[in-house]
């Protein structure tokens, strides 16, 4: 109800505000489970996404964003989970794993599940090497995975403001890679990193940024 509602209201107001560019919109499917594999810039990905795309796209969140108290805390609370997020425990270890679970349980309802291959966020515009468990949903789920281009976010929200400012700020979403019967009888570690790669290749031919070719640590205040 709180997704419906926010949906109704919050979209129509930030692309009257913001006029983000979307480009491929078409190329993503309007039914049936489907992975959103986007490049990772700014905290405000994850509400530039669900604004510009044509329907519900569901994102892990970590979970101090679940557990505010008082008013704050609440309203906090209401607005992540209406516009899609789940809680994680990113601290936890067994985080990775139940993570894995919660994506499959929404594309086994048919929903739409974003990520984030690089893992966290681009702190200097480069693009990191994808891990591998985007490529896993993709093979467990049997769904297609729409790679997405974000170019802008860094400076709608940059790291440390909390405030979004009005800067230009374009959603590219490509077209939708299959691998279903693709990596029949290839090792499982080879196909996973081979699919990440196809996919990271394309999110680059997408935004243009330069590789790092190395993995993205997660900063320790993040």
């Amino acid at each position: 109800m709180i997704y419906g509602v926010l949906h109704r209201v919050v979209p129509p107001v930030a692309k009257v505000v913001w006029r983000p560019e979307v480009i491929g919109l078409e190329n993503v499917p309007t039914t049936g489970g489907v992975i959103l594999a986007s490049n990772h810039l700014s905290f405000a990905d994850s509400m530039v996404l669900p604004i510009v795309a044509p329907r519900k796209v569901v994102f892990l969140a970590k979970s101090d964003y679940f557990t505010g108290t008082g008013i704050k805390g609440a309203l906090t609370r209401a607005w992540f989970e209406g516009i899609g997020m789940l809680p994680v425990d990113r601290d936890d270890s067994r985080a990775a794993m139940d993570s894995l679970d919660t994506a499959l349980e929404v594309l086994g309802r048919g929903e739409a599940f974003g990520i984030y291959p690089e893992g966290t966020r681009s702190r200097d515009g480069r693009l990191y090497r994808g891990r591998t468990g985007v490529a896993q949903l993709a093979l467990t789920a049997g769904v297609p995975v729409v790679p997405v281009g974000l170019t802008g976010t860094d400076k709608l929200q940059p790291v440390g403001a909390n405030v979004p400012r009005l800067v230009k700020v374009t959603v590219a979403f490509g077209e939708p890679l299959d691998f279903t019967g693709k990596y029949d009888g290839v090792p499982r570690g080879r196909a996973r990193r081979e699919i990440t790669d196809t996919i990271m290749a394309e999110i680059e031919r997408l935004t243009g940024q330069v590789p790092a070719g190395i993995y993205n640590e997660r900063p320790i205040d993040a």
